[in-house]
This record gives C-alpha cells, structure tokens and sequence, in this order.
C-alpha cells in the first residue's frame, strides 16, 4: 500500500503533486498507521562504510501509537503521487525516543547492510593477493556479492596486515590508499574508484541533469588547494634495507630520496638522485603517518590522497524543491543555470539527504569535482578556477 502525505480526496489540493512514502515493518506494510501523525521522515544516504540513517517523527498527542522493538526491519520507499515510489532499502531500528508534550515518538533506524561479521574485529594478513580475491573472501563471509572496479581487481596487493580490525575498516584503509569507495548496497559489497558511476551490479551509471529552475536553494564554495603543494609518503624495504620517501605535487611528479644500504669494504661511487621537485614552500606538504612496505605502495597511497585533496577544492550543494527518490551517492551530476564555472564542471554527488513532510518533499545534494576533471586539469597544467 502506498500512503500519501496528505489526504488526495481534498479536492482543492488535487492538481497538486503530493509525496508519497511506504513503510514496511518486517516485510508487513504499515504505511496505514502513521496516516495523519507524520511530522517528518528523513533520509540521509552516505558514501562508503558511513551508515544511512532514517529517522522518523511521528505525532502521539493521543498516546495511541506503540513503541517498535529495537533491531526490527524497516523498508523504506519514498516518491511521489504521480509518479509512484523508489525503494530506497532495508533499516535496522536502533533508537527510540517519546519526548513531549505535545507527544511525539521519534524512531531512529541505521542501514542494515552492515552484517555482525562485517564490524567483528580480525587477526590476518594477506600476501600477494589481488584485490578482486580480497574482496571477494570477504563478500562472500559477509553472504555478499562482490563488485568490484575493472581496473582495481587484479591489482596486487603484496602485503596488507589485519591486526584487531574490522572487515570493514579494513576495506575502507584499502580503499583509501586507492583512491576507491568500498561500501554495501542493496546485498552487494562494492569496491569502485571514487567518482567511477557504476551501479550495484557493476553497470555504469547515467549522468544526471540539475537545472536551477528545479531547486530552492544552492551553496557553491571554493576552498584554496594550495594549503598543501603536495603529499609525501615513507615506505621502508627490509628485504633491500631500503627507506625513503615519494612525494606526488600538483604536476604529479614523483620525487624519491633513498639512503643506500651500508655496504662493507670499498665504497662505491654514488649514482645521481632523482630529482626532487621544488616546491614554493617544503615544509607545507601533507605526511602521510603510515609507513609503507614497497615504493610503489607508499606512490599509490600518495597519489590517491592528492586525488582527493583536489575533489576537495570545489564543493556544491543544492537542495530540489520537488524531491527526487532516484538520486543517490556516486552519480555523475551535469549543472545548468549557475555560473559558467559551475555548470561547465563534471559533479560527482557525495551525499543525498531525503525530507520528506505531510506538505512537501524535499532532497538536498552535495556534490564534489568528478576525478576526470581533475585529470584533465593536471594533462594541461593549468588550476581550476572559479
């Protein structure tokens, strides 16, 4: 059964596009009950291992309303009269809250994706095992389907230890030194390059078209990426006996200082150093506090910290008059009605936050530089700028 927001008999409001939601207790629906009482339902849809929250506020003047038990199942479908509802997934209640007068009962529900198993801390380690091969032993110990990015499954990982950590904050420290989103969705654990739109079956995404005439309110703000010139990363070789650094700046150079191991007898001749590139200010590039095994990890993880430095340059949100169920993070987002600086920018949406009211529906989006603008940016060495 599909509840509207308000009362559709009303015949003064009928030409009116009216909100609509479903609400599933357990796979029972139960959108029937909270007919009149909605104060607000609000749906805050993340990026990554970050929960999705529901939170739901309803009107108990009568006292009539019962309490829900804590760890019940709650399916969401939010949209709209006209156009029917969008399933929006499963949550698990995990808050209760009666507060008053006037009464009003609050529940607070989180994702439930997130298996036991998935936040039970582990001892492990992996060696030489591709990326596709870890995150698939761990979807499948999580009864999940794995999908993972083309171009990060047979990546090889030579050496990733697990010590008192969970599944997932292992697959979120992995992600972040490639510059991934390890996340789970509707039963599948996704491992995809940030910004890369594919869906939760791997099929890449559509672009979606924003238009000023479609939205209430906007905030456009620039921040100054040349706070840091660049990040440094250390890796330590015991097998070489090995130390040294990597540096990635904003021309993606890398730069490497070695100390040669010590060496017995006759010394020998010292080879040239990579050049190092110089920087306006040294002392202002960002360290990275992990040590890493190889070079070729410690220049992964530096590369992909500076990747997303650079999305942080530009941020966007914009809040849609008429609420949109489809919209959700990691889609590829096209602007139009702004300034020419915004609009003829690549967005990727980082976050969705669903409010929806007995009067209206709305949806606010944050949104980030898409990675292949900033592609692009570094072939032709020259800075985004508003």
């Amino acid at each position: 059964m599909t509840f509207t927001a308000t009362d559709l008999g009303e015949a003064l409001i009928s030409d009116v596009p009216q909100p609509a939601y479903t609400l599933a207790l357990n796979g029972q629906d139960i959108s029937g009950r909270f007919r009149g009482r909605l104060i607000g339902l609000t749906l805050v849809d993340n990026r990554g291992f970050e929960a999705d929250q529901l939170d739901i506020e309803l009107d108990d003047h009568d006292g009539m309303l019962e309490l829900p038990e804590k760890g019940v199942h709650l399916s969401l479908g939010l949209g709209w009269a006209d156009t029917g509802v969008v399933d929006k997934g499963r949550y698990k209640v995990d808050e209760l809250e009666h507060t008053g007068p006037p009464d009003r009962l609050t529940i607070r529900a989180r994702s439930a994706d997130l298996g036991s198993d998935l936040t039970t801390r582990k001892e492990r380690s992996f060696r030489d095992k591709t990326i596709g091969a870890i995150v698939r032993a761990i979807a499948g110990k999580n009864e999940l389907v794995a999908v993972i990015a083309a171009k990060l499954a047979n990546q090889v990982v030579e050496h990733l230890d697990q010590t008192g950590e969970s599944d997932a904050n292992l697959l979120t420290r992995m992600a972040k030194d490639y510059d991934a989103i390890a996340t789970v969705k509707q039963g599948k654990l996704l491992f995809i390059k940030a910004g890369e739109a594919l869906s939760a079956s791997g099929i890449p995404l559509p672009t979606v078209l924003i238009t000023r005439a479609s939205g209430d309110t906007h905030s456009f703000m620039v921040a100054d990426r040349d706070n840091y010139n660049g990040v440094k990363a250390f890796y330590q070789d015991t097998r070489l006996a090995k130390k040294g650094e990597v540096v990635i700046d904003a021309s993606n150079a890398v730069a490497v200082k070695e100390a040669p191991a010590p060496s017995k007898g006759r010394k020998k001749r010292p080879t040239a150093k990579p050049r190092v590139t110089a920087y306006p200010n040294p002392d202002n590039v960002k360290v990275l506090r992990h040590t890493y095994a190889t070079k070729a990890n410690a220049e992964r993880a530096a590369r992909a910290e500076w990747a997303r430095m650079q999305r942080g340059v530009a941020n966007f949100s914009i809040t849609l008059a008429r609420g949109r169920p489809d919209l959700f993070p990691e889609l590829p987002a096209v602007v139009s009605g702004w300034k020419p600086q915004i609009d003829n920018t690549g967005w990727t949406i980082t976050k969705v936050t669903h409010h929806l009211t007995e009067r209206g529906y709305i949806t606010t989006l944050e949104l980030e530089i898409k990675p292949a603008e900033l592609q692009e940016e570094a072939a032709s060495d020259a800075p985004w700028r508003p």
